[in-house]
């Protein structure tokens, strides 16, 4: 199947991403063209072949501080697109069938309280979802099947399950106070695992309950726990931020079974396709640290700052930040966000060096891979 470039129709794509659950229902009105316009191809572009494409796919980058997501050749680093978004764009995720992206709209002052909707497979134009109450959504992930997420939302202390495809809010689970910061599912798609930033702790959701709130409890991680992943094995991996530490949880009591320094403000956490490896981005120290998944030990820190390249300031001091993390389904080449640095580097996974920057917006965040459906 050929992927279409700028000046063509639009993108045919398959994605492997993410799942997700949560909340009240409310209608999901189109963006206003006034204030949201339709996607632009970027002028003077160079249309990278057919075949080119066909063997890499799209990257989709959040950038947070110009509302926008950026639609990247994979094959060569060109943008193809400019897409608006909400305000404050943080995390994106691809339906398992390629044919929608979800962007939560964070926001800034004030708080975000919707989901933008993009069209992958078609024309029509970015749409929202209005999430009410739940303000300050985050982490996301696609349910099993293909037509809901869930969502965290800081401002409400829930789990919010969208219906995406229908564009309301099915329910929202509450999970406690603490700032619901990301979200992780199990294989099956039937347990959610929640890390609290503010609080050091994560919880455990049974997403089948129909009960109204679901019986659960807090269980420490770190000081900042913030990136959560599912291993191959069922372990639940967190990264604390503020601890410097990624610490490995059981699935269903979540009780600690290791704990691995990864210094510098570790913020994000990604297992490889092939389970082998954990990726986990460390902010502050403009590192990608790399962990064997079975015996839990480090494999390569890789410096993700490009060179020549001066931070700029952000919230965590001048850094490079790398932040969001994409692995290409294939397993060769790692995507990292660099926000301070307005790049996404690419990593050579089998030598874990980084091989190449490429432009981004300002503040890009959020990292999201679209291959191509064979």
């Amino acid at each position: 199947m050929n992927l279409c470039v700028p000046g063509s129709a639009r993108w045919l794509l398959f994605a492997v991403v993410s799942l997700a659950v949560g909340a009240c229902a409310v209608s999901a009105p189109a963006l206003a063209p006034s204030t949201t316009p339709a996607a632009v191809p970027v002028a003077g572009a160079p249309a990278a072949s057919t075949d080119a494409l066909a063997s890499r796919g799209v990257l989709l980058v959040g950038n947070k501080a110009a509302d926008t997501v950026w639609r990247i050749d994979l094959a060569n680093g060109t943008r193809l697109e400019e897409i608006p978004s909400g305000v404050g764009p943080h995390e994106i995720a691809v339906s398992p069938d390629g044919a929608v992206a979800v962007v939560t709209d964070y926001g800034r002052e004030p708080p975000g309280a919707s989901l933008t909707v993009l069209d992958l497979a078609g024309d029509a134009a970015p749409r929202r979802i209005d999430l009410g109450r739940n303000a300050r959504p985050h982490g996301l992930r696609w349910l099993p099947d293909g037509r809901r997420v869930v969502v965290t939302a800081e401002d409400s202390d829930s789990l919010v399950m969208v219906d995406v495809a229908a564009g309301r809010v099915e329910r929202a689970i509450d999970v406690g106070p603490g700032k619901a910061h990301m979200v992780a599912l199990n294989a099956d798609g039937r347990t959610a695992y929640v890390s609290k930033v503010g609080a050091g702790t994560i919880r455990r959701i049974d997403l089948a309950s129909t009960a109204p709130a679901v019986p659960a409890r807090d269980v420490a991680a770190g000081a900042g726990a913030e990136g959560i992943a599912v291993a191959p094995d069922g372990s639940v991996w967190v990264t604390n931020r503020e601890d410097g530490t990624v610490t490995v949880h059981g699935p269903d009591t979540l009780d600690l079974r290791a704990t691995l320094p990864s210094p510098g403000f570790p913020i994000r956490i990604v297992f490889t396709p092939d389970g082998r490896h954990a990726l986990v981005s460390n902010a502050r120290a403009g590192t990608l640290a790399v962990f064997g998944a079975a015996r839990r030990t480090s494999v390569a820190t890789v410096d993700i700052a490009p060179e020549g390249v001066e931070p700029r300031d952000t919230m965590l001091g001048r850094a490079a930040l790398p932040i969001g993390i994409a692995v290409h389904p294939d397993g060769g080449r790692a995507y990292v966000a660099v926000s301070g640095s307005n790049r996404t580097a690419v990593v050579d996974t089998a030598t874990w060096t980084v091989v190449d920057h490429w432009a981004t917006g300002r503040e890009p965040d959020a990292l999201a891979i679209v291959p191509v459906l064979d």
